[in-house]
């Protein structure tokens, strides 16, 4: 395989998404490609506002507030994190977050950037914590004008 000019990583913190970075360093090449973080935040995040009837208007605004300030700090966390390996390795790095439906997400971000190749981590096996959030893997293989690959587990 060709060395990917634009290599378009889906990361998001999980042990999946670690092993898609070190899957994507391993295909990227220092000084030819440029590894583009893309991190989504799943849309479900959209409705996390601690609504039930023991709570009021300002009560709900805060909670909503100390929840986008924890999803913005965990984000800053791996956008930084996932920059500092692409240093160390010599590789260019962009970043994009987006908040929506991960898989129609992806493909936008990979077509807009012209995706040589995306690398995403495998699904979370039955039991594994983690957010109840998953890829639509069908949708993003249809979809996809470059070459998928998937990390295996870590």
């Amino acid at each position: 395989m060709k060395a990917p000019l634009k290599l378009l990583l889906c990361h998001h913190g999980s042990s999946g998404a670690r092993a898609a970075e070190t899957l994507a360093h391993e295909h990227a090449v220092p000084g030819t490609t440029t590894l583009v973080h893309c991190l989504v935040v799943p849309e479900f995040w959209a409705g996390m506002q601690g609504d039930d009837w023991l709570n009021n208007a300002s009560t709900r605004d805060a909670f909503g507030s100390y929840v986008e300030g924890m999803l913005e700090s965990d984000a800053k966390r791996e956008l930084a994190a996932v920059e500092s390996g692409c240093k160390e390795r010599g590789l260019a790095y962009e970043s994009v977050m987006r908040f929506g439906n991960p898989a129609e997400t992806v493909l936008a971000v990979a077509a807009e950037v012209g995706a040589d190749l995306v690398v995403i981590g495998s699904p979370r096996r039955k039991g594994e914590q983690g957010l109840n959030s998953r890829m639509e893997l069908e949708k993003l293989v249809r979809g996809l004008a470059c070459p998928l690959l998937i990390a295996a587990h870590p």
